[in-house]
């Protein structure tokens, strides 16, 4: 498997911050591992159905046809959340629900990885000439 280093060359160096309530410590750090840049990165490929839960119906005809598809939710509750964030992100720009907001904030990231994680994807999304 290929390592891929996504934490220097998407992020805006000049770009004022996002949003930065007075909860953020100065010691407080904005990095996130290669494996939550990972869960960043295949986000992209996440459509925004990957968010629900199948409905009985799906249910029953992927069973009948045999058209069962994995369910994208991670196992690990903290990179869900980053992996949630992240589509909404992909697939909306700045208009995420601010529940899915708090729902990033109780899962153990900080402001600032809200931000750099906002700013790398919205930065790719207008190298892709996407509307931000």
């Amino acid at each position: 498997m290929a390592y891929v280093d996504f934490s220097g060359d998407l992020l805006l160096a000049d770009a004022a911050p996002i949003a930065t309530p007075p909860a953020v410590t100065a010691g407080e750090k904005a990095r996130l591992s290669a494996l939550e840049w990972s869960v960043v990165a295949l986000a992209r490929g996440d459509r925004l159905s990957s968010l629900s839960r199948p409905r009985r119906m799906s249910i029953a005809l992927g069973k009948v046809f045999g058209t069962r598809r994995q369910p994208a939710h991670l196992a690990d509750p903290r990179l869900e959340a980053l992996r949630r964030m992240a589509v909404l992100t992909w697939h909306r720009g700045f208009a995420v629900p601010a529940s899915e907001v708090r729902a990033f904030f109780r899962a153990g990231f900080s402001t600032d990885q809200y931000e750099t994680v906002t700013a790398s994807i919205v930065t790719a999304r207008l190298r892709q000439g996407l509307p931000v």
